[in-house]
């Protein structure tokens, strides 16, 4: 497995990095203050993604290992454009976050470059394939290395990092949870384009509540610049 530095959880360092990869600058990420309605409203609109940063705690690893074992007996269907895709590559969670957020919202507009790239190459493989892809695609190593290195703290490639990055999207009118460290999308039940943020909120709520000794988690959110 290769080690790449780890990304800080910075909206501007994520929003130049979403912006050098090729997506238009009709969109950045931004800061969730808060997950109650009244916080919600602060964020432009529409939001396409959800991006929750949280600390792979034993009560989180615990739970992981449960949901696995309970959905691997049960017989799951997904769509077939659902861009899903394992992480293979120690540290390389923002990038993959950030790749599920926007390969799952078809009105983001990605104009040539390094993700329009990797998108095309990877559209039909497996998420296993897809993982080990990112892994030897020099391009997408070598920018997330490069912003990487402009966070406000010093980042290491072979510090222990227990923080890991998953993003929450719509697909199809329900709500997904993509985490490259499992070993298939999780389904957190209807949403639609109106009620997506407060849905995937809720499932940030559900995160924190499992570990509520535990304040190190950050949410972030994919939407529209404000004009």
């Amino acid at each position: 497995m290769s080690v790449w530095t780890p990304l800080e959880s910075n909206p501007d360092v994520l929003t130049k990095y979403m912006h050098k990869c090729g997506v238009t600058k009709d969109w950045v990420i931004t800061d969730v203050m808060g997950l109650e309605p009244d916080m919600l409203e602060w964020i432009p609109k529409p939001v396409k993604s959800l991006i929750l940063l949280f600390p792979c705690s034993e009560t989180y690893e615990k739970h992981r290992d449960e949901e696995q074992k309970r959905l691997a007996e049960e017989e799951l269907t997904f769509p077939k454009d659902l861009f899903y895709m394992r992480q293979f590559t120690h540290n390389a969670c923002g990038t993959v976050a950030l790749i599920h957020s926007v390969a799952n919202n078809r009105d983001i507009m990605l104009g040539d470059g390094i993700l329009k790239d990797f998108l095309e190459m990877a559209k039909d493989m497996t998420p296993e394939e897809r993982g080990k892809a990112l892994e030897t695609d020099k391009a997408v190593r070598e920018s997330h290395q490069a912003l990487a290195q402009e966070g406000q703290t010093m980042a290491d490639p072979n510090e222990e990092v227990y923080h890991h990055f998953i993003a929450l999207v719509n697909k199809d009118d329900t709500l997904y949870e993509l985490d490259g460290r499992k070993s298939f999308p999780i389904k957190h039940g209807a949403t639609n384009d109106a009620t997506f943020l407060e849905d995937a909120a809720r499932v940030c709520k559900e995160f924190m509540a499992r570990d509520p000794q535990e304040l190190r988690f950050t949410v972030l959110a994919l939407s529209a610049a404000a004009n």
